[in-house]
């Protein structure tokens, strides 16, 4: 069986549904050559009917890429592991942390924490049908009020079934009470409560996710925890992962990518893209943050927004974009 690199984990960039696609994928790549990302989650049922292979397309400009499950089946979860497995992914995460409602009625997501005997079945049968690591993505608990018996109970099971790793968003899930975007936000952020956690079981692999703004607050909580996820703090402003390889993985071997030196990397992508007849906005539509916190951000973000790349799937978007984005470096 495979064993979680958990220098890989030091920093990574989590799932997060309509975001982390492929192509998303490729242009964080292209500023991190260490930090981990992850695919959306991909509906179990959805993937075993063979209709999420945009989800779980992967090719090797995706680097180190965790591919996140939704399901709680065993058997169903082992089978969509193996597919996992086979498109090439380095590990296997079943969430159980979304509070959406729709994934409540299916019994998946962050319903998942109330059953840990249920979500130790499915790690074991994961376990057992593939050679990658399988972790799982939870909360603090359901409900208003925070409960460490509860939580350890949840990690101790499902850590006896063999789990490699624990990724842990800092806030409680109201179920029922809140709606997901609420969820975000409304239930506190204690990052004191995950720093307990790894304290009370040092032997475990635990991450910590939630309100991470910065790599500089990544550090600090990696004195800690073993890994840091960062979610929509790296969708508004990616850039701030271009130091990552240097200041988190220790790597000098690769000097800090400049903005230009990013998009010549995605014209590539895009031809790609324009030989399989994909649409190029699947790909613009990611770099809207490009410039986040800039001189220039306003004006790039309107040149994204106007150009008429929907009716012209072709790399005339990328070309232009780059002349663009040196113009703004030379005016800084």
């Amino acid at each position: 069986m495979g064993s979680l690199d958990r220098h890989r984990h030091r920093l990574s960039v989590a799932p997060m549904m309509d975001w982390t696609d492929r192509h998303c994928r490729v242009f964080l790549r292209a500023i991190s050559r260490h930090v981990l990302l992850y695919s959306e989650m991909v509906p179990v049922d959805g993937l075993l009917r063979g209709g999420c292979s945009r989800q779980i397309a992967w090719e090797e400009a995706d680097g180190p890429t965790v591919a996140q499950l939704g399901g709680s089946d065993p058997v169903r979860l082992a089978e969509a592991a193996r597919i996992i497995a086979d498109a090439g992914f380095l590990e296997v995460n079943l969430n159980a942390g979304c509070p959406s409602r729709r994934v409540r009625q299916a019994g998946i997501g962050a319903c998942l924490m109330n059953t840990p005997d249920q979500v130790a079945r499915a790690v074991e049968a994961m376990k057992q049908a593939v050679a990658i690591p399988v972790t799982v993505k939870h909360r603090l608990g359901t409900g208003r009020t925070f409960s460490a018996s509860h939580l350890d109970q949840f990690v101790s099971t499902i850590a006896d079934a063999g789990c490699d790793g624990f990724i842990v968003h800092a806030r409680l899930a109201e179920l029922g009470s809140l709606t997901p975007k609420q969820n975000r936000s409304v239930p506190p952020l204690r990052h004191d409560l995950v720093h307990q956690l790894k304290a009370r079981f040092p032997h475990l692999h635990i991450e910590l996710n939630g309100g991470i703004e910065s790599l500089a607050e990544a550090r600090m909580h990696l004195e800690q925890v073993d890994g840091v996820m960062i979610g929509r703090a790296v969708y508004r402003n990616p850039f701030l992962l271009a130091t990552a390889d240097q200041e988190i993985f220790e790597d000098s071997s690769r000097p800090v990518p400049t903005r230009v030196e990013v998009l010549e990397q995605l014209v590539d992508h895009a031809e790609s893209l324009t030989r399989t007849g994909e649409p190029i906005w699947r790909l613009v539509r990611h770099l809207g943050g490009l410039l986040h916190g800039t001189p220039g951000a306003r004006r790039w973000r309107r040149f994204l927004s106007e150009h008429p790349q929907r009716m012209a799937p072709e790399t005339t978007v990328l070309k232009e974009g780059l002349q663009l984005m040196k113009e703004l470096e030379r005016c800084k």
